[in-house]
């Protein structure tokens, strides 16, 4: 890891508010929280999702940047949230997850070169870092969004 894949890394963090929010407003009203089969995410889920995973990355990154050995505890979303991503309301969402990005990214822009490589251990990977967790959420985001315009673009509902 080298200073330009952190900021490759911070540059994708930042710009996805700017692909995610307008895709999300391009699912047709009654299709956002439509499932496309049973126990499938609808976009609605997949964006709220997103949307509240700020706070964990954020303890995360406090915590390795004050323990150098830290231990992180693996996230299972479908444990932990069920059913409850259909009760957000998305416009809330949106608005969390835009200004909790923003904050995230100039969090990191603060962050030295020696602290990217920073690492934890964490219960389901050989190896975690700063810069893996944050190319973590990056990647993270963009799955979701594939999934979000999957749906968008799905000719035929079940």
């Amino acid at each position: 890891m080298n200073s330009a894949d952190a900021h490759a890394i911070l540059t994708t963090l930042e710009a996805a508010p700017s692909i995610l929010v307008p895709l999300i407003r391009e699912v047709a009203v009654e299709n956002l929280k439509r499932r496309p089969a049973p126990g499938k995410w609808s976009a609605h889920e997949h964006f709220c999702h997103l949307s509240t995973l700020h706070s964990m990355f954020n303890q995360r990154l406090d915590l390795m940047l004050s323990d150098d050995n830290a231990e992180l505890i693996p996230y299972f979303p479908d444990e932990a949230e069920g059913d409850t991503l259909l009760d957000i309301d998305l416009e809330e969402a949106i608005e969390l997850y835009v200004r909790e990005r923003a904050d995230f990214g100039a969090r990191l822009k603060s962050v030295s070169d020696s602290d990217w490589q920073r690492t934890a251990r964490h219960g389901e990977y050989n190896r975690y870092s700063v810069f893996i967790m944050c190319r973590h959420v990056a990647m993270h985001d963009l799955l979701h969004g594939y999934r979000i315009e999957e749906l968008v673009l799905m000719k035929e509902w079940e």
